[in-house]
């Protein structure tokens, strides 16, 4: 009898033996559109390392439900998806969100209904303000971060001088995030003339790259590098039109949000000098979170490796550790006391990572890598003099 009871209560989707309850936890990203491929990559992360400790009883016996709408990397699609997976769906936490235009108006929902906003796919400042404030959480280095280091490997390292850099960026949040940490950049190592850089800029969702390039083109010096701040697809399209006007020794050094994978496969044929700032180790590095992760993959998602999903699965782990510290009842505000106690926790990359009160982002590492043979491989600055 007791048998039959237990396969009875366990023929739903859920069995009551094995879960106390469900977590639901949202997430707003493009997974139609021209950035489709990092919305879908960061879900399949999440997803993965989710269905991995759903497998094993859940967190504390509570099951973690994603429940991912479809934004289009639009601010105006994601205020009101913010707002439904709070008041209507009642999630726990959300995660994983992609882009900063969509970050800025989802930020202050996030305050204001007083919900953890966690590992968005974004390096913006938006999401770093000090001291930091109490619901949102990052997992990567911000755009500051990444654009620092190319400026002090391409002046540095390289010799090429900051007025020999240009910019090309995506007008809007995203864009302006990017072009100022650059300038920044330049500023700490003494170059005070920021302004006269040629810079290009182009509209979000769309590939309308002709009329950036000519105003790089128009300035006062060729290019030796161009930092780009934008999607995969206008990137890939800008990167093709400057070869084709004869930049072709210019090196082009795309942030991490540009999505390695999609890019290269954008680009196709002619692949040099092109060059992207990961924000995660590469995926095929010795480290034990990275056997993890592809074993993980094989078993839950059927997807190939990348950077993207790498992300995913690196928030989600971390996600779920600080929940583990939460206890059997988790609320949102036990939540934020957890992470900001995680002094010390270990994902599998050979350091300790923390949170506290002043500190809500995990990662302030970066690594470069270029495009070679179809994929990006990791780069040592040097071999490009």
């Amino acid at each position: 009898m007791k048998k039959l009871l237990m396969l009875a209560l366990c023929s739903g989707v859920v069995c009551t033996s094995t879960f106390g309850k469900s977590l639901k936890i949202g997430m707003s990203a493009a997974f139609t559109g021209p950035a489709q491929a990092l919305g879908n990559g960061v879900k399949e992360g999440v997803k993965t390392y989710f269905e991995k400790v759903n497998a094993k009883g859940g967190v504390q016996g509570n099951k973690l439900d994603l429940v991912a709408l479809d934004d289009g990397y639009e601010p105006k699609k994601c205020a009101p998806n913010m707002r439904k997976l709070i008041t209507k769906e009642k999630v726990f936490a959300v995660i994983g969100n992609v882009g900063t235009p969509t970050a800025i108006v989802a930020v202050p929902i996030a305050n204001e209904l007083k919900t953890p906003f966690f590992g968005a796919f974004t390096g913006s400042g938006v999401l770093r303000k000090t001291p930091p404030e109490r619901y949102i959480f990052n997992y990567r280095a911000s755009y500051a971060e990444e654009t620092a280091a190319m400026i002090k490997n391409l002046v540095n390292t390289l010799n090429i001088k900051p007025e020999e850099i240009a910019l090309f960026t995506q007008n809007d949040g995203y864009g302006d995030a990017g072009y100022k940490g650059a300038m920044k950049a330049l500023a700490s190592i003494g170059y005070k003339k920021g302004s006269s850089l040629s810079h290009g800029r182009y509209q979000r969702n769309t590939v309308n790259v002709e009329d950036g390039l000519l105003d790089i083109l128009d300035g006062e010096v060729e290019p030796k590098a161009i930092i780009m701040v934008g999607a995969y697809k206008p990137c890939a399209a800008f990167i093709k039109l400057a070869k084709e006007n004869e930049l072709t020794e210019t090196l082009f050094l795309n942030v991490s949000f540009v999505g390695s994978k999609a890019l290269a496969n954008e680009l196709g044929g002619d692949t040099s000098n092109v060059i992207v700032t990961q924000v995660v180790p590469h995926y095929n590095s010795k480290l034990p979170v990275i056997s993890e992760y592809k074993a993980d993959l094989k078993k839950y998602s059927k997807t190939s490796p990348g950077f993207v999903s790498l992300e995913g699965y690196l928030a989600a782990k971390a996600f779920v550790a600080g929940l583990e510290r939460t206890g059997k009842n988790p609320t949102k505000e036990k939540f934020i006391d957890a992470l900001e106690s995680m002094d010390a926790f270990d994902l599998g990359m050979d350091q300790m990572h923390a949170f506290s009160k002043s500190e809500h982002q995990i990662s302030h590492d970066v690594w470069p890598t270029i495009l070679k043979g179809g994929s990006f491989q990791p780069l040592d600055w040097a071999s490009l003099k």
